[in-house]
């Protein structure tokens, strides 16, 4: 077998330091909402969809009149931290040796147009992504594998092609639907065995952690 040919990048939490700034706004927009739910399980959840996160934290059989204040309040507090975003340790300089080594790189984001232009401009490598995907671009969220499939249709890759870096185990689950190797990262808070047990072909610390392994990594190895 051939190395990838192309890697697909999930952004918050994986190349972007915003994990835990959802993990607050979230909590704030369930307190508007009147739901009193701890933290750590929020962060837990971060990295599905919305209609998903709520569905997982409050029950499916749950009031849903409050629903919309809820997302909307997070959208709200979370909006002030887009112009403070920061790219996790050796995010670019990992984007750019994929680049280099002639890889296909594609950001496989579900996060809004705005947010993801956002963690684009923290990044400031666009000359090295070669395709984008945002919520717009899938119908369901992870842990389904919509948007795994979108970003491979924006660089033309099949999903023998590629590998996925993410850092929840709702990314280890959308690409194990799909047959996508997924080599996950830590410096979104999830644990290191948590990965690794949900499928993760690869566990790193953050990118600069991968990137400094990269010769024997999962995207380059076949």
């Amino acid at each position: 077998m051939s190395p990838p040919v192309g890697v697909l990048f999930d952004v918050d939490g994986t190349l972007v330091d915003s994990t835990y700034l959802h993990a607050v706004t979230w909590w704030e927009g369930f307190r508007a909402g009147g739901h009193d739910v701890p933290i750590a399980q929020i962060h837990r959840a971060v990295g599905m969809g919305s209609d998903r996160l709520l569905d997982h934290l409050l029950g499916v059989e749950r009031d849903r009149s409050r629903d919309e204040l809820v997302r909307a309040v997070h959208t709200e507090r979370y909006a002030p931290y887009l112009s403070q975003l920061r790219p996790l340790p050796g995010a670019a300089d990992l984007l750019r040796a994929c680049h280099e080594r002639g890889q296909r790189v594609a950001i496989a984001s579900s996060a809004t147009p705005e947010e993801l232009t956002a963690m684009r401009r923290a990044l400031a490598v666009d000359d090295v992504i070669d395709g984008a995907t945002s919520s717009d671009d899938a119908l369901r969220t992870k842990p389904e594998p919509d948007i795994i499939e979108a970003a491979l249709r924006v660089v033309g890759l099949s999903v023998a092609q590629a590998v996925y870096v993410g850092d929840s185990i709702w990314d280890v689950a959308a690409c194990a639907k799909l047959g996508v190797p997924c080599v996950a990262l830590t410096c979104g808070g999830t644990s290191r065995a948590e990965l690794a047990g949900a499928g993760a072909v690869a566990v790193y610390e953050d990118p600069a952690d991968l990137l400094a392994h990269l010769d024997d990594s999962p995207l380059t190895k076949a």
